[in-house]
C-alpha cells in the first residue's frame, strides 16, 4: 500500500531512487513491526499450540539473534526515512511508538484489532509524505490511509477466529473471544463495507477515470469474498488479502499511467 499513497501523492512516475528509499523503509518498518510483536509475544506464543513452533518460542532463534534483527530493521528504517527527507525523518517516531504499543492491547481491549489497522493505514500515508514532504492536502491523504485501516482491521478480525479458544482460555482480548466467532465476522464484514465505501469516495475524489472502474468493482467483489471465504482463513487471509492489495495498487495508477 505505501507505492499507492506515493503514486496518488505524485500523480506521475517518482524518480527510482525515490521508490528504492521508500522501499527500504517499508522493509525496514514492516521488520521492525513484525519482530517486536514475536519478541513482546514470545511467552504467548509459546503457550499457543498453533504458533509454539514459531523461530523464537521454540529456540531455533535465541532472543539475541531477534534483537539483532530488530536493531537491523530500525537502522533500515531510519536511515531511509533520513535520506527521503528531514520532514519524513521527523515523522518516523510515530509509527514505531504504533508498532511498540498495538502487540499489548489485546491483554488489555478487543479494540486491539483496531491497532493493527491503524500501523498498516501508515504505509500509504508515508508514501504520501515521501513525495509531499509536508502537511499541504493533508486531507486528500487520509482517505487511502482510512480505507487500509478499514481493511485492514477487518482481515485482523478474521485471523484472530484461529485463536478464539485460546485467547478465551488465556484471558486475552479479541472479538472472537469475547463476542463469538459469528459476531465478530458480522463487525468485520461491516469494516470492509466501509472499505469499499471509502474506496468509492478515492476513486470520485481522486481518480476519476474510468480505467479505474473495474479495479474498484473487483476490489468490492474480492472483500465479498474475503468474507465469504472467512472460515477458510488460509484463503481469505493469505490469498484474497494480498490479490485486494495489488488490485488497488493497480487501481491508483492506471489513471494515472494511462493519461
Amino acid at each position: 500500500m505505501i507505492y499507492s499513497g506515493v503514486f496518488l501523492a505524485s500523480k506521475e512516475k517518482p524518480s527510482n531512487e525515490l521508490l528504492l528509499l521508500v522501499l527500504l523503509a517499508a522493509v525496514g518498518a514492516r521488520t521492525v513491526a513484525m519482530t517486536l510483536n514475536r519478541i513482546i509475544d514470545r511467552e504467548i506464543d509459546k503457550r499457543n499450540p498453533r504458533t509454539s513452533n514459531r523461530e523464537l518460542p521454540s529456540g531455533k532463534l535465541l532472543l539475541w539473534q531477534v534483537y539483532s534483527v530488530l536493531a537491523a530493521g530500525f537502522a533500515l528504517y531510519l536511515i531511509s526515512a533520513r535520506l527521503i527527507s528531514e520532514f519524513c525523518f521527523f515523522l518516523s517516531p510515530i509509527p514505531l511508538t504504533v508498532f511498540i504499543i498495538y502487540p499489548y492491547l489485546k491483554r488489555f481491549t478487543p479494540l486491539a484489532h483496531f491497532g493493527v489497522g491503524l500501523g498498516l493505514a501508515m504505509a500509504p500515508l508515508g508514501g504520501w509524505f515521501a513525495i509531499t514532504g509536508s502537511f499541504l492536502n493533508f486531507a486528500d491523504a487520509l482517505i487511502l490511509p482510512i480505507f487500509t485501516f478499514f481493511w485492514a482491521t477487518g482481515f485482523d478480525i478474521i485471523y484472530s477466529t484461529l485463536d478464539e479458544q485460546f485467547d478465551r482460555e488465556q484471558n486475552l482480548f479479541s472479538f472472537p473471544s469475547r463476542f463469538g466467532k459469528e459476531r465478530a465476522l458480522q463487525i468485520s464484514a461491516g469494516l470492509h463495507l466501509l472499505a469499499f465505501l471509502v474506496l468509492v469516495l478515492l476513486f470520485f475524489h481522486s481518480l476519476k477515470g474510468f480505467v479505474a472502474i473495474p479495479p474498484l468493482l473487483l476490489s468490492g467483489l474480492l472483500l465479498f469474498l474475503e468474507q465469504k471465504k472467512a472460515q477458510d482463513v488460509e484463503l481469505a487471509f493469505f490469498k484474497i488479502n494480498i490479490l485486494l492489495g495489488f488490485n488497488v495498487f493497480i487501481m491508483v495508477i492506471l489513471p494515472f499511467a494511462l493519461s
